[in-house]
């Protein structure tokens, strides 16, 4: 491929760049939605927890707030994953068609960092920590 990677003129080089970061800027969107959901998912708990104490609260609904809390933090962890396998299997297709145009995702090691702390999140929380 990189004999045909030198022989792109200099609009279709730069519609190349332009489509990657669009699909930079997308994963970066799903990013932003995961840590949301993950940070709002774990200050429900905490809030809750700061109120009540050891305190059980009462159950009126279908779901306490630290269920409600794991089911946040599960949501954003989750769609994080998918974002990330989605992500991967088109910068693979990209880089099978432009090869060295492509450059490395530096949206997938935020993304994978944001993974990690949603873990840690929904670990705590679990744990009740």
């Amino acid at each position: 491929m990189p004999s045909e990677v030198a022989v792109l003129d200099t609009g279709t080089k730069l519609a190349v760049d332009r489509t990657w970061l669009a699909h930079e800027r997308t994963v970066l969107a799903w990013v932003r939605t995961a840590a949301s959901l993950i940070s709002f998912g774990f200050t429900i708990y905490k809030f809750f927890q700061l109120e009540l104490g050891d305190r059980l609260p009462a159950r009126g609904g279908l779901i306490g707030p630290r269920e409600f809390a794991i089911l946040l933090i599960a949501t954003g962890i989750g769609s994080l994953a998918v974002a990330y396998l989605e992500h991967r299997q088109s910068t693979r297709t990209m880089r099978a068609a432009y090869g060295d145009l492509i450059p490395t995702s530096l949206a997938g090691v935020v993304a994978g960092v944001v993974a990690g702390l949603g873990v840690l999140a929904i670990v705590l929380v679990i744990l009740r920590l």
